[in-house]
Formats: structure tokens, C-alpha cells, sequence
């Protein structure tokens, strides 16, 4: 059926070389984008540049063969790309070629207003169907929105091409030359993997963050795919995004993807184009689950706030310390484009449980620069502004921004930097006024945070979290100090207490986990948590003996809080190989001293005046 089709229109049917010479000098052609690249299509038109002249060739990503772009083509020849990739870099920043920052949402309303004109599209399909549409296959993107405003469509019709669902089709009446070639569709891998170790760490983090029913989107290369095998255990997972690759498409055959929470697009995956392996190309064929769109729609903001629980997962070049993203430009060398990366950060920032969320190794060059930087680079672009990322991921770490000061926010930027870069951080920071003069950094000494003593308990059939705390807590134990009754702060502090300065509560999470330690409980009330309760103790290395305290709020006690933390500093100090824990308790605090007892360890208590002065052994059987 397909060929009697394409006997229909012979008129139409030509040869590579034939279609491009009819081009004409002068014109703007449009190349379809990355692996729907017409490679054919793209061959002829070098064969017949001698027949070209002064053509503008405009076109986002190319993975493809870019003769068009080398330098003894620059009079028949010059490339506008929409997107900087590896081998167009060198010549737009050699001014060979020319740069159009655009959102990829926008780029079909520049085709649509004439602010871009469209001469001749070159895109490749599929063989027609038996109503002769032609699909786009992997690549509707903007593709979609330039054959329909050409004055003349080229087609490389492809029976490799897939044959996708969605927003796909073409017909043959709105082809004016079609190419008949058969060739293998692009492949693509990305360019630069990352270290592994890097790589599951960051996965680690990055999947904390995505819960059930969540909608994803996750941008290019190795970086924001790291998340991708530590969700296979997650559930009920949608996904809407730009870019459909082999990672996504191994997440949707783990079963982790169905797509039955989604708001909008219910069961589906929403895609514009796909870069991947043939593995790819055969799970999208005739797939209904998979929809193709065009980037006016998968990538605009409102659409992706209507998801709710939308996930983006983006990476960038270099994050300053209020928050500022570089992704496209570093220094005065421009390096990718917009894409859709500020298209998707806003919209998940508009979804109702949406995360935008940049993702990067925190080094760069072989660990010799910090990704994360005082300021970006003197003329570096801002991306992404400080006020839509909501978190920042590296392999030591989430940094949440959304809603925190310049101050929380360079703190928890720092706290996840690589650590042999977090002292000169904190004295930029503290140069630029971003931060207290008076905090000491000990965290940030080269100290890497404990994680291995979080842990998530059901306690009275609510979730806690206990971990060490941060040196980004201080709101969160100024608000539990504040809730404690008197009754409570006075065992605590052992006489009254009207108030917690920055500096008392700074000594409790500026800390270097060896000499001084303090852990916390926290509840979780949707993305918020609250502190329930604190414990931390300091080292007397004369002694090498820790002395101990706690605190829990009122509504807490006597629900096991305690005994776990004492579990828990036992358990560190040992770690540590810290001979006893001591404790200054007053004569009333009965449930304290209990607890001492009932770790089964040797404890010794001596009542002086109205004080117990309490020593427990913790190497005793």
C-alpha cells in the first residue's frame, strides 16, 4: 500500500541531488534535528554546493555529518544553529557559524510569525501509510512547526525510519521532493561519561528525590541519567520530556513508568525527539504508549506545571553561591544553547509537588575546578535564574535553595561542594557578605559528612528521620528551640532559658563530626521537615571522654526518641574510640538517667548537691 502511494506521486519522486538543485542561492534551508538528521539529504547538498550560494542553514542539534559548516564552505554556506553542539562549538566561537539563543518552546513561534522564514525544510520520514502520512519518527521537535511553514518540503523517505504516535505525521501532499534512501537512522551515546563512582552517588541523591507518581524529565548526557537505574523500584512513575533515550526507555521496561498518575496525558510518555540506540528506535516503533510532540508543547511551562509531582533533572556548567545556573556559556566560549532547560526548570517549579532540579559532578577538569563557584566566570551566562532552581545535586549531596536566604542558600552549596574546595568557598562567601563573619567552618575542613548513621525509623506509626546535622539546620533548631515548654528547658539546660543565639546554635552544627557531634530527629510534613529533637555531645581529649545531652520536644517524649539517640552516640563514639560518655544531669531528670541504665553498659552516677554526675563505660560487658 505504501508504494502504490509513493507510485502516486513520481512526479514528486527524485533523486538526492536533483531535490537539493532545486534549492536556488540565497535561501534559509532547515536540517531536522539530531537523529532525524537526513544524512542523505545533508550529503547532496555538499555535492551540489557549486550550485548553492549565500544559503543560511539553520537547524538545533546536529550528530550528523556537518560538511556545510567547514571553513572553504563559508560562502556557499552559514550555519545559525539553535543549539550548540560538539561539532558546531568551534565555529560559532571562532564566528564561523551563528548562535540564535532561543527556548526550544519559542522556536516554533519564530517559524509561525515570519520572524524566521523558512525556505526549504530537509527532514527525513517514514514510508507513507495507506492515507499517505509520513511519520517524523525521532524527530518531531521543531521539526514539525519548519515543514509546515517551508515553501518547499524535502523529504528522505526511510523505511528505518520508526513509525511513531502522537503529533508525528506529514502527508505526501505537503512534500514537494521525495528522496527514497534507505539508511541507518543516527545513533547517539553521550559524549563524556563521568566517573562511576560519581555517577552512583549522584544517582543515590537524585532518586531520594523523586517519589512515587512522579512525571520526569531528564535532560542530556550521563549526569541526569545517573538517576535513571536507582528508580526502578519506584512506582506509578509518568514521564514528559523533550529528550526520550535509552535510559528512560530502560526505566519504562523495568515497569517503573506507567503513567497513571499523570495529570495530563494519562498511561502516555510524552516526547519531541529521541537520541538513542537502535534498541530505542525498536521500542518507539508503532508504540501508542510513546507520543511524540512537538517542542511547542512538550516544552512549554504551562503544560509541564499542569503535571503534578513534575520532575526535572537538568545539569549545568556551573553553579554560583546565591544559586545562579550556567549551562550554555562559560566565560566568553559559548557551549550548548538554552534548549528546553529553562522551559522545564519553570515548569516544574509551577507544578503542584514539582522539583526543578540542577544535577552535576562537583568538580570539573579532572577534579582541578569546582563546579560550584563564588561568582560564574567573567562572562559566563545565567541560565537559569537563582530564583528557579529549587535544588542542586552533586555526589556529596542535595542542596535545597527554593525559599532560602543567600546565606542558607551558599552554606548548602558549599556543604556539597568537593571538600578540598570548601574552605576558599566559605571565604568568598564570607568576603562577598553572603555569610555570619563569625562562622568557624569546620565543616568544611576536608570533613566528609557521616552519612552512614542516617537512619528512617516508624515510631508510633509516623516516619523519623534521624541523621547528623548540617551546617544548614539552624532555622530548623531555632524553631524547635522555640517550641520547648519551660519545663523542658530547664531539665535541658538545667536552669532557664529565653533564647538561642546564631552563635550558641552554630556550635551545635559547624561542626567536624570527630570532636563535637550532634544528631537530630525530624518529621517530615510534605516537603517541610520539622526537628523534634537534638543530641550531641563534645570530646575531652585529655579523657577521651564525650559528655552527652538531649533534647526532645514535649510532644515526643517518652516515644522512644530518646533511646535512640543514646543508641545512636554510642554507637558513633565507639565508631570514634571514645573510652566513656559522661552527663551533667539534675537531681529530677529521672527518664535521663534511665536511659544511661538501660543501655546494658557499666554506668556510674554520683549525686552531688542537687546535680548527678553520670560516666558510662563503653567498652564494659
Amino acid at each position: 500500500m505504501s508504494k502504490d502511494r509513493l507510485k502516486a506521486n513520481e512526479r514528486k519522486t527524485t533523486t538526492a541531488d536533483e531535490a537539493v538543485r532545486s534549492i536556488g542561492r540565497g535561501k534559509t534551508i532547515f536540517i531536522g534535528t539530531g537523529c532525524g538528521e537526513p544524512q542523505a539529504l545533508v550529503k547532496a547538498l555538499i555535492d551540489e554546493s557549486e550550485n548553492l550560494g549565500d544559503n543560511e542553514i539553520v537547524q538545533t542539534l546536529s550528530l550528523g555529518l556537518m560538511p556545510y559548516n567547514e571553513e572553504k564552505f563559508n560562502d556557499r554556506f552559514r550555519l545559525n544553529a539553535f543549539f550548540i553542539g560538539p561539532n558546531v562549538r568551534h565555529a560559532v566561537n571562532d564566528g564561523r557559524a551563528d548562535y540564535t539563543p532561543v527556548n526550544l518552546s519559542q522556536i516554533a513561534r519564530m517559524f509561525d510569525s515570519g520572524k524566521i522564514v523558512i525556505d526549504v525544510a530537509m527532514i527525513q520520514v517514514s514510508p507513507p501509510d495507506e492515507n499517505g502520512d509520513c511519520s517524523l519518527g525521532v524527530s518531531v521537535d521543531i521539526t514539525k512547526s519548519a515543514a509546515d511553514n517551508a515553501d518547499m518540503v524535502i523529504a528522505q523517505v526511510n523505511s528505518k525510519m520508526p513509525r511513531t504516535h502522537g503529533d508525528s505525521l506529514i502527508n505526501l501532499s505537503e512534500i514537494d521532493h521525495i528522496v527514497e534512501i534507505d539508511e541507518p537512522i543516527l545513533e547517539w551515546r553521550p559524549e563524556h561519561e563521568e566517573k562511576k563512582e560519581v555517577l552512583t552517588k549522584l544517582g543515590k541523591y537524585l532518586s531520594d528525590l523523586v517519589p512515587d507518581g512522579a512525571t520526569l524529565q531528564i535532560g542530556y548526557g550521563s549526569t541526569p541519567d545517573a538517576a535513571i537505574k536507582y528508580l526502578t523500584k519506584k512506582k506509578d512513575l509518568g514521564v514528559h520530556t523533550e529528550l526520550l533515550s535509552d535510559g528512560l526507555v530502560s526505566l519504562i521496561e523495568s515497569g517503573a513508568v506507567n503513567g497513571s498518575k499523570k495529570t495530563k496525558d494519562h498511561g502516555k510518555v510524552v516526547a519531541s525527539f529521541v537520541m538513542g540506540t537502535q534498541h530505542v528506535y525498536d521500542f518507539i516503533n508503532d508504540n501508542d504508549m510513546i507520543q511524540m510532540r512537538p517542542s511547542s508543547y512538550t516544552n512549554d511551562p504551562c503544560i509541564i506545571g499542569h503535571q503534578e509531582n513534575m520532575i526535572s533533572i537538568n545539569s549545568a556548567l556551573q553553579v554560583d553561591l546565591t544559586g545562579q545556573v550556567c549551562a550554555d556559556q562559560l566565560g566568553n566560549k559559548f557551549f550548548s544553547g538554552l534548549g528546553g532547560h529553562v522551559d522545564f526548570m519553570r515548569g516544574a517549579a509551577r507544578s503542584r509537588g514539582g522539583k526543578p532540579i540542577i544535577a552535576m559532578p562537583s568538580t570539573a577538569r579532572d577534579g582541578s575546578v569546582s563546579r560550584i563557584m563564588p561568582t560564574l566566570d567573567p562572562g559566563s551566562a545565567v541560565t537559569t535564574t537563582r530564583g528557579d532552581v529549587h535544588y542542586v545535586v552533586t555526589e556529596f549531596g542535595i542542596a535545597e535553595l527554593f525559599g532560602k536566604s543567600i546565606s542558607q542558600r551558599a552554606l548548602a552549596l558549599i556543604s556539597i561542594a568537593h571538600p578540598k574546595f570548601r574552605s576558599q568557598l566559605l571565604a568568598h562567601a564570607k568576603s562577598l557578605g553572603y555569610v555570619f563573619q563569625d562562622v568557624s567552618g569546620m565543616t568544611f575542613t576536608g570533613t566528609i559528612y557521616p552519612e552512614q548513621y542516617e537512619a528512617v525509623l516508624m515510631m508510633k506509626d509516623v516516619e523519623v528521620y534521624f541523621r547528623p546535622s548540617k551546617i544548614t539546620d539552624e532555622a530548623m533548631i531555632k524553631e524547635m528551640f522555640y517550641s520547648l515548654s519551660e519545663a523542658t528547658m530547664y531539665q535541658r539546660y538545667m536552669g532557664p532559658k529565653k533564647q538561642m543565639p546564631h552563635k550558641e546554635i552554630q556550635r551545635l552544627i559547624d561542626i567536624d563530626y570527630e570532636g563535637t557531634m550532634t544528631v537530630i530527629a525530624m518529621t517530615k510534613d510534605g516537603d517541610h521537615f520539622h526537628v523534634i529533637g537534638m543530641a550531641s555531645y563534645d570530646v575531652d581529649k585529655a579523657s577521651n571522654t564525650a559528655e552527652v545531652a538531649f533534647v526532645v520536644v514535649d510532644r515526643w517524649q517518652n516515644k522512644g526518641i530518646g533511646m535512640q539517640f543514646m543508641d545512636m552516640l554510642i554507637k558513633i563514639a565507639k565508631d570514634k574510640g571514645i573510652k566513656a560518655l559522661t552527663a551533667e544531669l539534675l537531681s529530677e531528670n529521672f527518664r535521663m538517667l534511665d536511659m544511661f541504665y538501660r543501655t546494658g553498659l557499666k554506668v556510674e552516677a554520683r549525686l552531688v548537691e542537687d546535680t548527678y554526675m553520670v560516666n558510662m563505660d563503653l567498652w564494659s560487658k
